[in-house]
Order: C-alpha cells, then sequence, then structure tokens
C-alpha cells in the first residue's frame, strides 16, 4: 500500500465539522459573485467600446447623412444632405447635366434680445426650398423655384425687377436689386429702399 493510499484510509472515516462546509459554502457563493461581476464588466466594456466606436464614427462623419428631393434649377434632384448639428449643412447632388455638385451653407436665428441660435434642420430645410436669384455668364438673370424657371434679364426697371412666384395655394414675392441681391416674402414685395445688399 502506497502512502496516498493509506493517507485516504486514514482520513475516510474523518468529516468536516459544520463550520467548515459553512466556509466552503461561503467561498464559493464569492467565487460566483466574482465571476459575475467579472461578466458583468466584461459585457459593459464591450458596450463602451461598441458606442464609443459609434460615436467616433459620427463625429467623423459629422452627422448623419440621408438622401431627399431638392428642386435645383427647375429640376427635382436627388440630394445627399448631411445635417451638422451646429446650424449648417453640406450636400451633394448631379444636376440635369450630369455634373457632380457640392453645396454647403448655414445660418443663425437672432431672438428679440440679440442672442444667436442656430438654424434647426426644418429652418435650413425652408430656406433651401426658397427661391433664388443666379447670374448665368452669358449676361442673363434668372429666378429659380421649385419647377419654375422665369428669366428676368429683360424685366429690371431702374435696377429693380419685382416676381410674383405660384406654385398650388403658395405664393412668393421675390424682389431682385440688378446685382444688389433680392429678397423673398410670402406676402408681398420688398422695397429696394428700405434693405441694402454689398
Amino acid at each position: 500500500m502506497t502512502n496516498k493510499e493509506k493517507y485516504k484510509k486514514a482520513f475516510l472515516a474523518v468529516y468536516p465539522s459544520g463550520e467548515i462546509s459553512l466556509e466552503v459554502e461561503k467561498m464559493k457563493k464569492i467565487k460566483n459573485q466574482h465571476i459575475f461581476k467579472t461578466t458583468a464588466a466584461a459585457v459593459a466594456v464591450c458596450v463602451i467600446s461598441m458606442a464609443s466606436a459609434t460615436a467616433a464614427y459620427a463625429m467623423d462623419v459629422g452627422g448623419i447623412q440621408r438622401t431627399i428631393q431638392l428642386w435645383f434649377h427647375g429640376d427635382c434632384t436627388d440630394a445627399t444632405i448631411q445635417f451638422d448639428g451646429d446650424g449648417t449643412y453640406s450636400m451633394e447632388y448631379t444636376d440635369a447635366d450630369g455634373n457632380e455638385n457640392f453645396r454647403a451653407g448655414g445660418g443663425v436665428s437672432l431672438s428679440l434680445d440679440g442672442s444667436e441660435t442656430p438654424m434647426t434642420e426644418e429652418e435650413l430645410m425652408e430656406h433651401l426650398m426658397m427661391p433664388e436669384v443666379e447670374y448665368e455668364d452669358d449676361g442673363s438673370v434668372w429666378v429659380y423655384w421649385l419647377d419654375q424657371k422665369v428669366d428676368i434679364t429683360d424685366k429690371f426697371e431702374d435696377g429693380v425687377c419685382y416676381v410674383k412666384l405660384i406654385s398650388g395655394e403658395e405664393t412668393m414675392y421675390v424682389t431682385v436689386k440688378y446685382q444688389g441681391g433680392y429678397a423673398v416674402g410670402p406676402h408681398k414685395y420688398a422695397m429696394p429702399d428700405s434693405w441694402s445688399c454689398e
């Protein structure tokens, strides 16, 4: 008989006391709690890693991009637009001639107390849907709004042109000061002496 077998035989009849059994049970609970805490910590690290990766991606992109339909020079066009949350936007679109174009802008709203608030997505979209005036290389002047293209080159009197645009139930009044800016309103024409653009 080996020493190992002798020790086994000698202690086979010895049973642990109740205190030792309780201590063993406490140690098992502590071990299980440790495994649970370690697993919970590992899951938390994974979640934090994924969240930070998503935040880093969003920060790299600068915002959420989406495809919308807008009117450019009287043509309905798909544009990829990104609102950056600070009152600015950037977008890419292909014009009717197949040229890739990039456009960006933004602004702030002024309160009565003079404080500035970055424009919201809704305000920026409203701005993008307003009539625009463009001076072409051939010397012509055009007003664009939704599906409308109006050549106003020969309609200036004393350097000012008034254009009324109607689309369905919506009406826009455009006052154009030749090479000096333009004003748009849904109710009436702006008076060129009451505003100035440099």
